[in-house]
């Protein structure tokens, strides 16, 4: 019987530990720093607002654990000896594995401002981070978020349900135009601005400014000028948190640098989840480290099964994110580029005119098949969309079939026969005539 040993209880751990115990009697033990147990860690925002308690973002009860034989260790792991196969905790008894799978997850990133390390500034992460926002919230008049992402406006969120006043201060020139295409980005600006949020684009900090007492209280432009905060969120995106792993003989990059297997330079170790960096992508629309929640879990799925003696490599299949803009869904299949390449890609975008909605469909220019989309305020099946893009489904026979990805059209109004006009405006000789009826291998 193996000692299997797990670092980190996100999504990825958790769903290794879950599928091994599945198949085999092997010893399994999870250790983490974080919480004493999983949660769902993109219910934090749920937490804060009100909406839910900590108890309640546990997908598992706490007798779950001792009921499948699953060891939890609430502890840091200061030091890990790949030769001898040993553990050195912090607080807790040395521990040996046989295997060793290394989930880790991400931090915030920071760049070196002045200041950056001041009470109060911060990004949003970790349970801590939420701690961290509770505790210094009743205190805050007004706050500072720099960066332009979904962790920037979660934050944002948060803070205005407690009347906090905000600024996001962006680099860029539109709102996460590093993701999104020009459209969609204007939208983004046009919904934070609706919102009450101040937004400064084309905008950076120099410093984060002490109060005195080892608090932030402000922030320098780069541009010139400061402005107030009593909080400073650090949203420029998350990179892998693996500092204590740096210098040591297990393969780094960016992050853990694995193969489609998972597998690392040493021994019966792997890693998996937001620390993960593969040598080469695992498809050609996904990038080498994937910080998804739904990647871990596939992570996780698929490093069980090589585990419990069936070497499966990671075939991630057509990606897929989804989040929101305050009450602005996202969604996104396949690939979307910021910046449309007009000599390889042919684009439909619909934008309603209440600017809060928008589709995008985009196909490959030189055999019309369907390359990605990109949804606003509407939201499709993701089943359909996954199929159309995974099978190649030529242009005309998408549009025949676009309301068959209409997602609970009882209570969400149709807008695919706006785009069949368009479609048939661009091309009269290949009009497509829609009809009631499905076409068949759709599911």
């Amino acid at each position: 019987m193996r000692n299997i040993v797990i670092i980190g209880n996100g999504i990825s751990g958790v769903t290794t530990a879950r599928h091994i115990r599945k198949h085999s009697e092997d010893n399994i033990t999870i250790i983490s720093a974080e919480t004493e147990h999983f949660f769902s860690r993109t219910a934090l925002m749920y937490i804060y607002m009100g909406h839910m308690k900590y108890e309640s973002t546990k997908p598992y009860e706490d007798f779950f654990w001792e009921k499948n034989r699953i060891n939890l260790v609430y502890d840091f792991v200061d030091r890990i000896d790949f030769k001898n196969k040993e553990l050195s905790l912090k607080a807790s008894q040395n521990i040996n594995y046989d295997v060793l799978v290394l989930a880790v997850g991400s931090k915030s990133n920071k760049f070196g401002w002045p200041g950056q390390d001041l009470e109060a500034v911060q990004g949003l992460y970790s349970y801590q981070d939420l701690e961290g926002m509770e505790k210094y919230s009743p205190t805050t008049q007004h706050a500072v978020i720099v960066g332009g992402g979904l962790i920037g406006i979660e934050m944002g969120e948060m803070f205005h349900t407690r009347d906090i006043d905000v600024t996001f201060v962006v680099r860029e020139s539109s709102f996460w135009n590093n993701v999104l295409p020009p459209e969609e980005s204007e939208m983004i600006n046009r919904h934070i601005r609706k919102h009450g949020f101040n937004l400064m684009l084309e905008s950076e900090i120099t410093e984060i400014m002490d109060d005195g007492n080892g608090r932030a209280k402000g922030v320098k432009l780069k541009e010139g000028g400061k402005l107030d905060a009593q909080f400073v969120g650090l949203t420029v995106g998350v990179s892998p948190n693996i500092d204590f792993l740096k210098n040591t003989e297990l393969e780094t990059s960016r992050g853990i640098m694995v193969n489609e297997y998972f597998e690392t330079n040493q021994s019966d170790v792997y890693a998996i989840g937001d620390c993960a960096e593969f040598h080469e992508a695992p498809a050609e629309d996904r990038r080498p480290i994937e910080q998804v929640w739904y990647t871990g879990r596939m992570h996780g799925e698929t490093l069980a099964q090589t585990i419990c003696g069936t070497k499966t490599a990671y075939k991630p299949g057509v990606w897929f994110n989804s989040a929101k803009f305050l009450d602005i869904e996202y969604q996104t299949y396949g690939q979307v580029s910021n910046q449309p390449d007009e000599e390889t890609e042919e684009h439909f975008y619909w934008e309603h005119e209440n600017g809060e909605k928008s589709i995008r469909l985009v196909f490959h220019r030189n055999d019309k098949t369907l390359k990605g989309v990109n949804l606003m305020g509407v939201r499709y099946r993701h089943e359909v969309c996954d199929k159309m893009i995974r099978d190649k489904w030529p242009m005309k026979k998408v549009f025949q079939n676009l309301k068959e990805a209409n997602f609970d059209p009882e209570f969400f109004k149709r807008y695919e026969d706006e785009l069949v006009g368009m479609y048939n405006e661009r091309y009269p000789n290949d009009e497509v005539k829609v009809g009631r009826k499905k076409v068949l291998g759709i599911f």
